[in-house]
Parts: structure tokens; C-alpha cells; sequence
């Protein structure tokens, strides 16, 4: 996975001289209010100014920056795509990732509750910190300084995202499939759902009747099944040279 720049543990230099010195060094971002940048690293568990009013904006600030950066780096990507890929970068699990490569747990002020839960690691307050500096940046340096912090973060990793088509599920494609064909959508049915609630099994049924074709899917979830099933019958249709192939 890639890293941001300046990843691993904040250095001794910036750890004692608090977060404007860390954002210099991290972020490559002169700080001109360092209040403002506390505040964004101060989880709402802790006193003082926290960062939830600035995670609300920096999500804001950060959705339009990386929808630009995609907007630019594929040019010939659809809404569909352009979303799938941004979901690559800016959901829960790729911002905490982001966060953690930065040592921004480090910096992190916490309540003791959540300094004794490992608040520091959590990957939810990881993300909102890192949205919270974003929009910290934007309103202290404006849109020019918060796209030059997002994209040093992001660079490598929009450097590193597959082709948008890899990004769709098998229930995308199938539907893409048909309707490209002018057929109607495949039908979902759910067959039979196994074990206790909290250890559900589901295996449902995906038919094309156009194409007199039913495939069955598992999994723990009736989404899940359905994709199973979806990918089934892609390769069903794949293997049946009447049709021509799945695309």
C-alpha cells in the first residue's frame, strides 16, 4: 500500500514543539494559526477545542480536491468509476491509512478513556483527524495550500489505482452486460437462509430469463450472495460462446 511522505513516527523536533511544528514537517504546510491546528488534533474526548467542526469541513475540502485530481487523471472515467475511485481514497479505512503513515496518532490529543482504548489507533478517529487538518489547512492557507497538503498525501496513491472498470462489482457488470444488450435485469431470489442470527449463511438464486440462465450464490449476507451469484453467471455467459462473453 502506498505511504504518505514524512511516514513513521514524528520525529523528536517536531513531537516536542506541538503541532505546528509537526504539520511543517509532516505536511509541508506552514502553519499561520496554530490554534487552529490543535483544535484539529483534539478528538472530542479531550478538553479544549476539538476537531469535529473541522472534520465536517475538511471532508468537504478533501471530497473536492481528490473528485478533482480524478477528474483530471482519468479523463475518459464515467460518474460510476470517477466515485469508485474516489471511495479508494477518501472512505474510513484508506484515511486512517494515510493518518497512520503520517504518525498522527502521536500528535493526537485524547480523553483518558479513549487514551486507555487505544483511541490512538482507532481507525475512525484516524480518518477524522486527518479531514479535520484538511480543514484546518483550508482555512488557515486557503484552497491553493489545501490541494498542494492533499495531493503531497495522495499522490502515490492515485498513482496507484487500477483502471476504473477493475472497480465494479459483478452485479454492476451483469447489469452493465444486459442493458448494453437492451435485456432485462437479472432477477434476484433468496433460496434459503441457514445458521443463527448472528452466523447467517444465504444462498440465493440470479436468473437472466431472457438468456434461460439461474445460477446460485452464497455468502454471509444477502449482498454477498447476490455477488457471488452475479459473478456465476458472468461466467456463465462468459463460457457460452452463443452469447459472445460477458464484457
Amino acid at each position: 500500500m502506498p505511504e504518505a511522505p514524512g511516514s513513521g513516527a514524528p520525529t523528536a523536533m517536531a513531537a516536542a514543539d506541538g503541532p505546528s511544528a509537526w504539520v511543517r514537517e509532516r505536511l509541508g504546510y506552514e502553519p499561520r494559526d496554530p490554534a487552529l491546528f490543535c483544535a484539529a488534533l483534539t478528538h472530542r474526548s479531550a478538553a479544549g477545542a476539538n476537531n469535529e467542526r473541522l472534520e465536517f469541513l475538511g471532508d468537504a475540502v478533501l471530497n473536492l480536491i481528490i473528485a478533482h485530481e480524478l477528474y483530471t487523471a482519468f479523463p475518459q472515467a464515467a460518474e460510476g468509476d470517477l466515485s469508485r475511485l474516489r471511495a479508494r481514497l477518501v472512505s474510513r479505512e484508506p484515511l486512517a491509512e494515510v493518518a497512520a503513515a503520517l504518525g498522527l496518532g502521536a500528535m493526537l490529543q485524547l480523553g483518558s478513556g479513549e487514551l486507555r482504548s487505544g483511541g490512538s489507533r482507532r481507525q475512525s478517529i484516524l480518518a477524522d483527524a486527518l479531514e479535520a487538518l484538511c480543514g484546518a489547512i483550508f482555512l488557515d492557507g486557503g484552497h491553493a495550500a489545501a490541494r498542494t497538503a492533499v495531493v503531497r498525501l495522495f499522490a502515490p496513491r492515485i498513482a496507484a489505482l487500477p483502471a476504473p472498470a477493475a472497480l465494479k462489482d459483478a452485479k454492476t457488470r451483469l447489469q452493465e452486460y444486459l442493458q448494453s444488450r437492451s435485456l432485462a435485469l437479472p432477477r434476484y431470489r433468496v433460496l434459503k437462509i441457514d445458521g443463527e442470527d448472528h452466523a447467517q449463511t444465504f444462498r440465493v438464486s440470479c436468473e437472466v430469463p431472457h438468456l434461460e440462465l439461474i445460477v446460485e450464490g452464497d455468502g454471509s449476507t444477502r449482498r454477498r450472495a447476490e455477488q457471488q451469484a452475479a459473478a456465476r453467471m458472468l461466467e456463465r455467459i462468459a463460457a457460452t460462446p452463443a452469447l459472445g462473453g460477458a464484457s
